[in-house]
């Protein structure tokens, strides 16, 4: 595939593209000038004509959806809505049919940790911009899709982490390794899963605060790294 992966400064961003290029034409793009990246392109992502030319040609885009270090609340909040409807625009004008947005388990977290929470309960943001945007976020692309103008996979992601960096640190129960964020994403762009799906997606094991069993069931996701668990 020709892939479009959006916020290049982040680390995840990059991650991915290094991942995924195993398999697909990767280009990247940010808001800002991004050094050291091959295949880049600046993008502020308006509604013009420069947000085409980044989803043309595109089989699929990955939108990472990051905001920059430096974005104040209300530039968080115009990245995840204003500007992804930009996107979400350009991609349905230059044919693009398959957009991943990943979004946040974080966004499940304010029910009680006995609970089992699936895709199927309502997200309980807190009025935090970083939590909020992406909230607003699924709601933008949801959208599109309820329209049949996008397959749209939201893949809700726990806290990612290399997991050698982790190694000495306090557990937490929403890990995720980057390296199986990479093998969820990679799963959703080729699984034809319908025009709207929300997936959970962090480590397997005993004391993960959410179930992947949906994930597991509908992109066959696997994970491969087994966190070690307390006592």
């Amino acid at each position: 595939m020709n892939l479009l992966i959006t916020s290049a400064a982040s680390s995840l961003a990059q991650s991915l593209a290094h991942s995924l290029g195993a398999e697909h034409a990767v280009r990247l793009t940010e808001r800002i000038p991004t050094p050291n990246l091959a295949d880049f392109a600046v993008g502020a992502l308006g509604h013009d004509l420069s947000t085409n030319l980044l989803a043309r040609g595109m089989d699929a885009i990955v939108h990472v959806a990051e905001p920059l270090p430096t974005d104040n609340e209300l530039q968080q909040i115009d990245y995840l809505t204003r500007c992804t409807y930009n996107l979400c625009m350009a991609a349905v004008a230059e044919g693009v049919r398959r957009l991943v947005y990943l979004s946040t388990l974080d966004l499940m977290t304010a029910y009680d940790a006995s609970f089992a929470v699936s895709e199927r309960w309502r997200p309980r943001p807190t009025p935090a911009a970083p939590l909020l945007a992406k909230h607003l976020g699924e709601f933008v692309c949801r959208e599109f899709a309820r329209e049949h103008k996008l397959d749209v996979t939201v893949l809700r992601l726990g806290h990612v982490v290399q997991a050698a960096t982790v190694a000495d640190a306090p557990f937490d129960p929403c890990w995720v390794d980057e390296q199986d964020v990479a093998q969820a994403v990679q799963r959703a762009l080729v699984t034809d899963s319908g025009r709207w799906t929300v997936l959970h997606i962090q480590h397997e094991g005993p004391q993960a605060r959410f179930s992947i069993a949906t994930a597991q069931r509908v992109l066959g996701f696997a994970p491969g790294v087994d966190f070690s668990f307390p006592g």
